[in-house]
């Protein structure tokens, strides 16, 4: 694989709606591009951290029954109550300026990082989709360049943040009281709805278990 495909790879793995983008969305449009942005950067952070410990070998680990129990126990916690938050959020008043709100920045960040290393769906894809990549890649060229070509993949990731970060700041002008409120109980129920599917996930790894 060349530089350039590992490019559109990242682009590509990043397009489908999850938790990331709604979490982008809501926040560009409630705090502007920076604040979208920063959510991208966690999750590609959470990302970051996920690539080396598969290149490290850590992966083997995390397939094991148990701990994809904990993951999915994890994951159901972390989004269901940044859905509730979200949620809660909605019923308190929201103002729309050009100014940038500084005491969201971290939070804004460890939100995106939160959701990226607490979604078992991640943490599994990027087992699949970088282990093969990987393996594809050592078989070709030595460690150290697979390493690099591989770390292209964030490139694609950062290109389509930053269209939706962009995006999202932009639909603010648009943006009023009533619609910002809907968008924050949509992306929570969303949020909410991801981390229910990991609950049910976590009770029939919990029956497997015990069974």
């Amino acid at each position: 694989m060349t530089v350039l495909s590992y490019i559109v790879l990242g682009l590509s793995l990043s397009i489908p709606v999850g938790p990331i983008n709604i979490e982008m969305i809501k926040r560009g449009i409630k705090n502007g591009f920076l604040n979208s942005w920063l959510v991208g950067l966690g999750g590609m952070s959470a990302d970051v951290v996920l690539m080396f410990l598969i290149y490290f070998g850590v992966s083997t680990y995390l397939t094991t029954p148990i701990a994809q129990l904990i993951m999915w126990i994890f994951g159901f916690l972390i989004l269901v109550y940044l859905g509730y938050e979200s949620i809660r959020d909605a019923f308190k008043e929201v103002k729309i300026s050009n100014e940038v709100q500084k005491a969201t920045n971290s939070k804004s960040y460890l939100s995106g990082f939160l959701i990226a290393i607490s979604n078992p769906l991640n943490i599994i894809f990027w087992i699949g989709i970088y282990g093969s990549v990987l393996t594809t890649t050592l078989n070709s060229i030595g460690t150290g360049q697979a390493l690099l070509y591989s770390s292209a993949i964030f490139i694609g990731i950062a290109v389509w943040d930053l269209t939706v970060a962009t995006l999202s700041n932009l639909g603010r002008k648009i943006s009023n009281q009533g619609f910002l409120k809907w968008l924050s109980v949509i992306a929570g129920l969303v949020l909410i709805g991801f981390g229910i599917s990991f609950g049910y996930k976590a009770v029939k790894s919990l029956y497997i278990l015990m069974g």
